[in-house]
């Protein structure tokens, strides 16, 4: 029987938009701006480099909702790389996200929970690891407990994460502290190239716009596809480009260039001079609210990785990682993404987890916006509820993005880049000791 079939069309525009909205938002908007103004050196390139993000962000959601209306399988992006390009490069999506995406999101997303808490309670920064293994740990047990009480935690801090953004936006235009916004012309700071700026600024923002290839796993629930999914694709994604902006605004507007410049504290300083000190310290702890919501999200999303890819046996020790527990979790599967989570806890920093895990989705996220193109001369018969808006302009865009952020980070970040591939490539021969252990048919390759 075709999945599609199986699916019940009962989720509205409304519902769609909320999707969009809730799963795009996160810990980034709070923590990027110090990224995006030290590596542009202006207001007026970092502004445009969240407009771009933005920009790209909405023609690759628009793309990958053609693929999401007429594959519409649990595994969304796995299932698009493994109908269009076979089951090798779905299981390097799969792997990438197991190793990196998913664990480097947790252990960075624990790191900046961490660094605001004690910057919030006075702490030294010695407790800035052991505080955010403590944050990643919790967070786990609770997703151990089932899936009742991660998706429940989830709901929770969704409904939060938007008030703290609402607050800044709303009382820190109006506010009367603070100064101009140089927004044209739109150049580089002095001594920085207007090209790798732009590149490194991109990288960074698209950190805070990442969560929105998860909108078209939906589209088989949608009443009207072909109607509400790009509406609620170009409304969802303008209305957050919009909030970044005017966030971003915001903390340039509160504060001197020069003090957000690699201040991970930026977020929590602009609110007291918005707020003042009780206020800033109030807006903080939503922040923190936001934080540890984004974390779970991921956690929760991350441990279902390992657990689908034992049950289809790719996995050396599938056996273990496809069992659940009497909670209907799989332990083993999310106590591996805890230990990755750890690693990276030690061994990174927020900026270097984050453009690493950006670096290394952004490629497979280039693939699937080819394979709009691909399917359609391939596939011309397959059926298309939803097919995207402005073809082929759409998916070039999308595409063109992609290899500039791919491209721009092998050049300017080449190290960072090195090491994502390389853990990338360890796949490889994890899977062909897994296929061969596990009797798994090249046929489909």
């Amino acid at each position: 029987m075709n999945e599609d079939a199986q699916l019940k069309r009962n989720i509205g525009f409304w519902a769609a938009l909320s999707t969009v909205i809730g799963t795009a938002i996160g810990g980034g908007v709070f923590f990027k701006t110090p990224v995006v103004t030290e590596v542009t050196g202006s207001s007026s390139l970092t502004l445009f480099s969240w407009l771009l993000g933005g920009l790209i962000t909405i023609a690759a959601g628009l793309t990958t909702a053609e693929l999401s209306a007429a594959i519409p399988e649990t595994g969304g992006m796995v299932e698009y790389i493994n109908h269009t390009y076979g089951k090798t490069p779905s299981f390097m999506l799969g792997w990438a996200e197991m190793v990196i995406y998913f664990p480097a999101n947790i252990s960075a997303l624990s790191i900046i929970f961490s660094t605001q808490l004690i910057h919030l309670l006075g702490l030294d920064l010695k407790y800035l690891i052991p505080m955010a293994l403590v944050v990643a740990l919790s967070i786990t047990l609770i997703n151990l407990c089932g899936s009742k009480y991660g998706g429940g935690f989830q709901t929770f801090t969704t409904i939060f994460k938007l008030i703290p953004i609402a607050l800044i936006i709303v009382f820190g235009l109006f506010s009367k502290n603070g100064g101009p916004v140089p927004l044209f012309p739109v150049k580089a700071g002095t001594d920085i190239n207007f090209l790798t700026g732009l590149g490194h600024g991109l990288l960074a923002t698209m950190f805070a716009y990442d969560g929105w290839i998860q909108v078209g796993n939906i589209a088989g629930e949608l009443k009207n596809p072909k109607k509400d999914l790009p509406r609620a694709i170009i409304f969802g994604l303008l209305g957050i480009t919009v909030i970044y902006l005017f966030i971003n605004f915001v903390f340039l507007k509160s504060l001197p260039i020069s003090s957000i410049n690699g201040n991970e504290n930026t977020a929590a300083d602009a609110a007291k001079v918005i707020f003042g000190d009780f206020g800033g310290r109030l807006v903080t702890i939503g922040i923190l609210i936001s934080v540890y919501g984004a974390i779970n999200g991921y956690t929760m999303t991350g441990l279902r990785i390992p657990y689908a890819m034992a049950l289809d046996k790719t996995l050396p020790f599938s056996k273990q990682l496809s069992k659940l527990s009497k909670f209907g979790i799989p332990t083993a599967a999310a106590l591996v993404q805890l230990f990755i989570a750890f690693i990276m806890v030690f061994l990174g920093d927020f900026n270097t987890l984050t453009d690493m895990l950006v670096f290394v989705i952004w490629i497979f996220y280039t693939m699937t916006f080819a394979a709009t193109i691909i399917l359609r001369k391939r596939e011309p018969e397959l059926k298309r509820p939803y097919k995207a808006l402005l073809y082929p302009f759409t998916p070039i865009v999308a595409i063109l993005g992609g290899i500039f952020i791919v491209v721009s980070t092998i050049f300017t970040q080449t190290s960072l880049a090195l090491l994502g591939l390389g853990i990338t490539l360890l796949g490889l021969p994890v899977y062909a000791y897994a296929r061969k252990h596990n009797h798994i048919s090249k046929d489909s390759d």
